[in-house]
């Protein structure tokens, strides 16, 4: 599910909704432990998560598809940079929960053969 009508959000801001929000899941985003990557679980209630804004920069036409990793780590590290200039975190979107206001980010991974619908809980200490 991709949220209509977001705004663009810079890392700054994202660092400051997240430093803003709970960093404990409560009882409705609780299932959702996700550290790093991972499939947004087909049983979880997708109205729990409210769509914020997108990390997508629409001025770019084609989002680069380089990672980045300084320190070793990889796409499903949990102690991966988040860095909205780079893939998969420039295709994401924002969403809050809406109890505690805990900061998720999505994007929807395509294959060959399968849609996979990701997310990752925004830890503001990774964000660069």
């Amino acid at each position: 599910m991709t949220p209509q009508n977001t705004t663009f959000m810079l890392a700054a801001d994202l660092a400051a909704l997240a430093q803003a929000a709970s960093p404990d899941a409560c009882s409705l985003c609780a299932p959702l432990a996700c550290e790093g990557w991972e499939s947004l679980p087909a049983t979880f209630d997708q109205s729990v998560l409210i769509a914020a804004a997108s990390l997508r920069n629409l001025q770019v036409d084609e989002p680069d598809l380089t990672e980045y990793h300084p320190n070793g780590t990889h796409t499903w590290s949990s102690d991966a940079p988040i860095a909205p200039t780079y893939f998969p975190y420039n295709l994401c979107t924002v969403w809050t929960c809406r109890q505690c206001a805990r900061v998720f980010l999505r994007y929807t991974e395509y294959g060959g053969y399968y849609v996979d619908e990701r997310i990752r809980a925004v830890n503001p200490a990774l964000i660069c």
